[in-house]
């Protein structure tokens, strides 16, 4: 049997008894069977029906059929709302005739949601969860010859109000009761997402014919060793049938070596190991390679038969060690990530579903948003658990780029019924995915859920629930115990926020800043971003600062005419409570509002942006005592005002230039410390950092007014914090002076800092000077601008001269006299010279010069 690559996490089809897989992905029709269908579409989806794609969704259906607008589009949300109404039923036939196999089971990857699966009539499964897969024995209900399969949906928001009625209400922050029912919370809308109410079958769907056995379950841990790596796989066989005597033959193979266990007659699991040399660690992005090795299971009969193997399936593996250091310290309790013995500040983003119809996220597009995040200098993806578990892709792909992941189980800012039939459904899912994630290199945490032990404290509940539960027992026992029964190598933490318990048994607040992980919002709701620096977390695990998309983005989204910041379509396209009067408010200290659309866009975006860069600066000056941030959010799941760096047309916001800046390698930001100021060094590099500090005080016209030179050095992957000169670090005009630090030379780019003596608004900023020229280089053209001003954020908003154009280089400080080269991907025929209208060359300049 070859291997390769693409073999990696799949089943393998092997012996001549081999497991036969036939996907049922054609000829499916899609029917509404009651509900509130529009009139016009009464003829078309009731005694009618629609071609539907499988694996897929109501909407993507209706989409392809003509037969509703893009529900991303104006106010074609609200148009849409009836789709959730409805009871939905998919249908397809198939030929099938006997083929010799002892077992023929229907495999459904997922079902959203509550379904009732029929095959020629006779109902073979009653499904009420998105988040699991589903296999049923068919053998009764097949018939040679032609099959019809149907599979009818009840309407997620009918089925989720009556599970409320019966489970008793909860506590949540939106009107529909998503803590009800097993599918993505954000599903029913979320203060930056669409409202869908999805129905479909919406992953894979086969029948597979098997013989004698099968690998129900494989379980993999790959610990490194001295010099190579072991792996032991746990594996449990399913029988064709109860009463076969047969044992089994279990066979794990890894680079060249190879170990055997056998299942005896009368059990149904085992452990195998192997071990094999020469193989090299895996290490997160930025602090080494990421090998990765196939290892492949199969089983065949004991004693050696004819059959050869009846199963076999392939996992790609990574050998590393991970722990989360959490001894308590004086000053508390850290949260700090070691890999491999090596401490990691983890620079990290949220992320939630990249299309409020995930059907549409394919490998490709994972890919895509993936390596945004690894040009951005981040390190770690943190998975919501308001979204969905991602397909096996995602994860692949965090394996392959060495971005680790943290993976919530899926319980979000509610609070959640433990009765039946939740719990046993919640169960089987929690078993599924921790054995499906469990065996990738990235996987460095599980997380019991988003803020709902933050909520149980803080936010009313224990009064509105008087007594009923809210999700405690999965978060304190039974997550805690399937982890350990399934993947002990996995750190489990109960939530996010979350304070470990401390050595006299107190529990500390879940948010308690001194402990733990740390959720950061006042900020954004009631305060302003400079008080980001009041705090001293030792991990910071959500905070952000919400910004509209790109400009491009806007306006194919949103028609409105005029387009004002709350036109109509504007207002539907901002989800969060009172979400343009805190844009506004968190504006107004930094910049005045504009009264142009245009520039009330790009403020917006470019205080969004100088929000979370102040934020991330800070914490990384913090390290150690600060161990990581996760920025929220990385990206968005339609075109919307939010806090994501990528928007939903998969654009890059200055944000995602704030990202890279401040998550850099190399980094010197200006922090105060005491009475007066600090230039503080970051180096996440493997190499010491040794050289000149440079810290000049200039005017705006690039007169050096004062400066100070240290020489540095800064060890691998630490930080050096240098006072500064009074002399330097106080101003004569706070409005028209600034600090520039620099360790100039080296041969790993430094991310310079920069420190302004007063808000943007209250400065002297001139009017942006500069020239621009183009010219034609591979792939698009490369933009020099050479300042004849002081230009404070210099931007190319180049989406506005091609949607399609991208550059990765933004948000660039020059003083008078300096030039930044911009490369730019853009479309063969674009005329370059539109990448230098002033409505592209953004600063912040004309935000403040009159």
């Amino acid at each position: 049997m070859t291997l390769t690559p693409e073999l990696a996490g799949t089943v393998v089809e092997s012996g001549p008894m081999r497991t036969h897989r036939r996907e049922l992905h054609e000829g499916w029709r899609l029917r509404a069977a009651d509900g509130p269908v529009p009139d016009h579409l009464r003829d078309a989806l009731g005694d009618g029906s629609v071609d539907a794609t499988v694996p897929g969704c109501v909407h993507t259906d209706l989409l392809a059929a003509g037969l509703i607008p893009d529900p991303y589009l104006d106010d074609n949300e609200a148009l849409l709302a009836w789709i959730g109404l409805v009871d939905w039923t998919y249908e397809t036939r198939f030929t099938w005739s006997p083929d010799g196999h002892e077992r023929h089971d229907l495999v459904f990857d997922g079902l959203d949601t509550v379904a009732t699966v029929r095959l020629n009539g006779r109902v073979v499964l009653e499904a009420a969860n998105q988040h699991r897969a589903y296999r049923v024995d068919a053998r009764a209900a097949l018939v040679e010859g032609e099959n019809v399969l149907e599979v009818a949906f009840r309407s997620p928001i009918r089925y989720a109000n009556a599970q409320s009625l019966e489970l008793g209400a909860r506590p949540r922050p939106y009107p529909l009761p998503y803590e009800a029912i097993r599918k993505s919370a954000a599903n029913f809308g979320w203060d930056w997402g669409i409202a869908t109410y999805t129905s479909g079958i919406w992953r894979p769907v086969r029948l597979e014919s098997w013989s004698i056995a099968r690998l129900a379950e494989v379980r993999i841990a790959a610990t490194p060793t001295v010099g190579g790596g072991r792996v032991e796989a746990a594996v449990r066989v399913e029988r064709s049938s109860a009463d076969a005597p047969s044992a089994f033959a279990v066979t794990a193979t890894l680079g060249g070596s190879r170990g055997e266990a056998l299942v005896p007659a009368g059990s149904d699991t085992a452990v195998v190991a192997v071990e094999a040399a020469g193989l090299e660690r895996w290490w997160p992005a930025g602090y080494g390679d990421q090998p990765l090795y196939d290892v492949l299971v199969s089983i065949r009969e004991e004693p050696p038969h004819v059959r050869g193997d009846l199963d076999a399936v392939v996992r790609r593996v990574g050998f590393r060690t991970v722990e989360w250091d959490t001894r308590p310290d004086a000053d508390g309790t850290p949260f700090t990530l070691v890999v491999n013995g090596q401490p990691v500040y983890v620079k990290g983003v949220n992320w939630i579903p990249d299309d409020a119809l995930p059907v549409r996220v394919d490998r490709a597009r994972y890919e895509r948003r993936l390596r945004q995040a690894l040009a951005a200098n981040l390190n770690l993806i943190r998975v919501w658990g308001g979204g969905i578990y991602e397909s096996d892709d995602f994860y692949e792909l965090c394996d392959e780029l060495g971005l680790l992941t943290w993976q919530d189980f899926l319980f979000a800012c509610a609070a959640y019924p433990e009765e039946e039939p939740l719990r046993s459904e919640i169960e089987a899912e929690a078993r599924e995915n921790i054995v499906r994630l469990a065996d990738h290199a990235s996987l460095v945490l599980l997380t019991g859920n988003n803020e709902n032990l933050w909520g149980h404290e803080d936010w009313g509940w224990k009064q509105y629930l008087d007594g009923a539960s809210w999700g405690a027992y999965y978060y304190h026992e039974l997550f805690p115990r399937l982890v350990g029964e399934l993947a002990p190598h996995v750190p489990y933490s109960p939530g996010s926020p979350f304070s470990p318990a401390q050595a006299d048994g107190s529990t500390p607040h879940p948010n308690a800043e001194p402990h733990g992980t740390m959720h950061l919002w006042e900020q954004w709701n009631r305060r302003d971003y400079p008080t980001y620096a009041e705090h001293r977390p030792r991990f910071v695990a959500e905070f952000g600062w919400q910004g509209p998309p790109a400009w491009s983005t806007l306006v194919r989204s949103v028609s409105d005419s005029p387009l004002t910041p709350e036109s109509p379509g504007m207002v539907v396209h901002q989800k969060a409570m009172e979400g343009n009067v805190k844009l506004t408010t968190g504006l107004l200290p930094h910049f005045r509002v504009p009264t142009a659309m245009e520039d009330w866009h790009w403020a917006m975006q470019l205080n969004q942006a100088h929000a979370v860069r102040f934020a991330l600066d800070h914490f990384r000056s913090l390290a150690p005592h600060n161990a990581g941030a996760v920025v929220w959010q990385l990206n968005d799941c339609w075109p919307v005002t939010s806090w994501a760096a990528i928007d939903g047309d998969e654009r890059l916001k200055p944000l995602w230039y704030a990202l890279k800046a401040a998550f850099a390698p190399r980094v010197v930001s200006i922090q105060p410390r005491g009475e007066g100021l600090a230039a503080v060094l970051g180096n996440d590099t493997g190499a010491a950092w040794a050289g000149s500090l440079v810290v000049r005080r200039l005017a705006f016209d690039g007169t050096e007014l004062a400066a100070q030179t240290v020489p540095v050095s800064v060890p691998a992957r630490g930080s050096l914090t240098v006072p500064l000169d009074a002399s330097v670090a106080v101003p004569g005009d706070p409005a028209a002076e600034l600090l520039v630090a620099d360790v100039p030379g080296g041969s790993v780019p430094v991310e310079r800092g920069f420190r302004y003596f007063a808000e943007p608004r209250d400065s002297g900023l001139p009017v942006a000077g500069y020239t621009a020229e183009t010219r034609s280089v591979d792939g698009g053209s490369e933009v020099r601008i050479t300042a004849t001003t002081l230009l404070r954020d210099l931007t190319l908003l180049v989406d506005k001269a091609d949607p399609d154009a991208v550059t990765e280089h933004g948000l660039v400080t020059l003083l008078p006299g300096e030039t930044a080269v911009f490369r730019v991907r853009h479309r063969a025929d674009l005329d370059p010279q539109l990448l230098t209208d002033p409505r592209v060359i953004r600063t912040a300049n004309e935000l403040v010069a009159r």
